[in-house]
């Protein structure tokens, strides 16, 4: 089966970090099957000269990046922040038809719905060939008025299949148009070799954290609508009874100056922490020296932090939003509501005073990438199958 992957949700020099779960997934795809060649197309934003310094910067060091799995080819297409939403899509299926068609794909995939699932979708009807469209949250839960939610109802709409990552993003899915027969939930996974129960003492001594501290570690984008903030106050209420408590927010992003203005108004330099991006594979080093993982998100998918934290043997405390219920229980865990400081904080509270076994928290919650590959290999085989024999069918019709 020839694969093309047709997505922005991929890791690039600007952006390392960017899609790690479908480069994960892509990378063992590509080796499901000896026939299985994939080769992965991933659209870039260029913005007018004038217009650059306005656009937000990149966080990742491009001097460190190295990316293994299929070919990769990224292609630029025009950009006018605002002003170009509504045809982006357009704009990235004009900018990679030659390289996806010369590629001659027998299907496509694509993650995010909107552009890129629009971009893959033309490019599929010009192909002649199925598509299978993953969401992975934010493209179906917060879509834009206008051209862009008209844009991302025809995909959901005219893709042969549609996954998501969760059960309650199929839902969702559904609600919007995708066909309930060909609609299927693939919830993520994570490195089990990596991402598994280790040493604390061992990981906090190469850090250089305290043996003696309660870890609280958040992971990803410096991002508002993460919780972040609620998470500054949350962790600052609990220094009188947790005189020992560190919190680290490992990663960057847009809202770095609003979170650093929070930890500066509570005095709290010294116990919540900032720490620059690391590489993937560092990742689950931090995750191992912890006592808790932590997402209090407003909105998710299937988020691959509360998966690795899972995984490592450690307990999570996030938001009852998206598919972080279908992942997070009392047995590994707390749920909160999101933007609640005070019922995050108690929370936190709490999971830090019950004594978690970290082997009994792996065992229930591990699911390898290989797991992820091996049911989406499935679905764009029945995907395939299907488009063949509808093919065949309209043909036998024709004649007749």
């Amino acid at each position: 089966m020839r694969i093309g992957v047709v997505t922005a949700y991929y890791p690039s020099p600007e952006q390392p970090w960017n899609g790690r779960s479908s480069h994960e997934t892509v990378c063992e795809l590509a080796s499901m099957a000896p026939s299985t060649e994939v080769r992965v197309f991933v659209p870039l934003p260029r913005y007018p000269r004038l217009l650059r310094r306005f656009v937000p910067p990149a966080y990742g060091n491009q001097g460190d990046f190295v990316l293994s799995g299929p070919p990769v080819i990224y292609h630029h297409f025009p950009v006018l922040p605002f002003v170009s939403r509504a045809i982006n899509g357009s704009s990235i299926a004009w900018a990679l038809e030659r390289d996806v068609r010369a590629f001659q794909p027998e299907i496509l995939l694509s993650y995010v719905i909107y552009p890129s699932g629009a971009a893959a979708l033309k490019l599929a009807r010009k192909l002649g060939v199925p598509v299978v469209q993953t969401a992975i949250g934010s493209d179906v839960n917060r879509i834009p008025n206008g051209v862009v939610r008209r844009n991302t109802l025809k995909v959901l709409r005219d893709s042969e299949t549609v996954t998501t990552v969760s059960h309650d993003l199929a839902k969702t899915a559904i609600s919007l148009g995708a066909d309930p027969a060909h609609t299927r939930a693939i919830l993520n996974g994570c490195d089990t070799s990596v991402f598994r129960p280790r040493d604390r003492a061992a990981a906090r001594q190469q850090l250089g954290i305290a043996a003696d501290a309660e870890v609280v570690l958040y992971i990803g984008r410096y991002d508002l609508r993460k919780g972040i903030l609620e998470l500054v106050d949350a962790a600052t209420s609990l220094r009188a009874n947790h005189p020992r408590l560190r919190t680290y927010l490992l990663g960057g992003g847009p809202d770095e100056a609003a979170l650093r203005e929070r930890i500066t108004h509570h005095r709290a330099e010294e116990t919540i922490l900032l720490v620059p991006p690391v590489r993937t594979d560092l990742v689950s080093g931090w995750t191992a020296a912890c006592d808790i993982v932590t997402l209090p998100s407003y909105m998710e998918g299937c988020p691959n932090v509360v998966i690795e934290g899972l995984a490592s043997g450690r307990p999570v405390v996030a938001t009852n939003v998206g598919g972080i219920p279908e992942l997070v229980d009392n047995s590994c865990g707390r749920l909160v509501p999101p933007r609640d400081a005070a019922a995050l904080a108690a929370a936190l509270d709490d999971a830090l005073r019950q004594p978690w076994r970290a082997e009994d928290i792996a065992a229930i919650h591990s699911r390898s990438w290989r797991d992820v590959a091996s049911d989406l290999y499935g679905v764009l085989e029945e995907t395939l199958a299907r488009h063949r024999r509808e093919g065949a069918a309209a043909s036998h019709g024709s004649v007749s």
